[in-house]
């Protein structure tokens, strides 16, 4: 089979195109190569997508294309010159309106309104409309379409920092003998997606000819199912310290994401619901999931084969101080 992915140079499109050529089908990756190489493999185009399609492009008959743009009038123009193929596109958790109902479906959950023009970079704020908005021209444009929406993507490649936060401040908590700090109850929800799983799925839902709408994230699991993963992933025991959401608020942690914060906790319930999805349909549409503790070992990994690898939140002296605080 031969597919295009509109991109296949970084994170989640590179590991797309990578288990396709490992599957053994015929891969396109077409990209500015700002950010990266395409896989050993893949075929690699050079395309700016804000210019004409280059010819070889132009002349391909794909039959299937991957696309992972936030720019509607991209999204547009890449469907009406191959409307044929079977069309996967990723989009996103920030098109719903209100993810405030725990246990929320594809099926029960609104979108928001879409915006046709821009660019998503340059207002984040109109990055769920935007992808609407790409959903819409897949949907109506493409002869067979499916939508994945994901919400955090973790793992080896991740330059958001928010997963490796964990498995590097566990690392850390072994090597220097200190506590580790959990936010929150342990049965707050954590919800996220390995971008090998989600790779492996993309690629076979292309072979299955599935379409329509799924969220693409793995099941929901309690904050101490969470960490008994990451414990088993780093290997060794680690002393929990559990400190209240309303406590590390009042001194000024942050949530989710961003420096002096904890990524993967949020304190307020409604806004926690985000990370409880029912992902029923898309295991039963051939989702697998692997462990947490593997996805650990394969972030540690990679956070040690790469120069200066981003990890955001809590520097472990800020961990260590906070914990001082709230134990004295």
């Amino acid at each position: 089979m031969r597919i295009l992915v509109l991109g296949g140079t970084q994170f989640l499109s590179k590991r797309i195109a990578e288990v396709a050529v490992g599957a053994g089908h015929d891969v396109i990756c077409a990209a500015r190569g700002q950010h990266g190489d395409a896989p050993d493999g893949a075929t690699f185009v050079r395309w700016d997508r804000a210019g004409a399609v280059p010819s070889e492009l132009a002349a391909l008959h794909p039959d299937a294309v991957v696309d992972v743009t936030g720019t509607p009038i991209f999204a547009q123009q890449a469907v009406v010159q191959w409307p044929d193929a079977r069309w996967v596109f990723i989009s996103t958790l920030n098109v719903y309106a209100d993810m405030s109902q725990p246990g929320g479906t594809v099926a029960d959950t609104a979108l928001v309104e879409p915006i046709d023009d821009g660019d998503p970079s340059a207002n984040p704020e109109t990055y769920g409309a935007m992808k609407v908005a790409c959903e819409n021209a897949v949907l109506t444009g493409a002869a067979s379409a499916l939508v994945l929406r994901p919400g955090l993507i973790v793992g080896p490649g991740d330059s958001s920092g928010r997963f490796a936060y964990w498995p590097i401040h566990a690392a850390q908590a072994v090597l220097d003998g200190g506590d580790l700090l959990v936010p929150g109850e342990p049965g707050d929800p954590v919800q996220f997606i390995d971008v090998s799983d989600l790779a492996r799925w993309v690629v076979r839902v292309i072979e299955d000819g599935v379409s329509g709408c799924f969220d693409a994230l793995g099941s929901s699991m309690t904050r101490a199912d969470f960490v008994a993963g990451l414990l088993d992933g780093v290997g060794a025991g680690i002393n929990l310290v559990s400190v209240p959401s309303h406590w590390l608020l009042d001194h000024g942690v942050k949530e989710w994401w961003g420096p002096g914060s904890i990524p993967l906790w949020v304190a307020d319930a409604g806004e926690a619901a985000m990370m409880t999805r029912d992902v029923t349909a898309s295991l039963e549409a051939g989702l697998v999931i692997r462990p947490v503790a593997e996805t650990v070992r394969d972030t540690l990994d990679w956070l040690q084969s790469v120069p200066n690898p981003v990890v955001t939140g809590l520097t472990r002296p800020e961990e260590l101080r906070l914990l001082a605080q709230f134990v004295s």
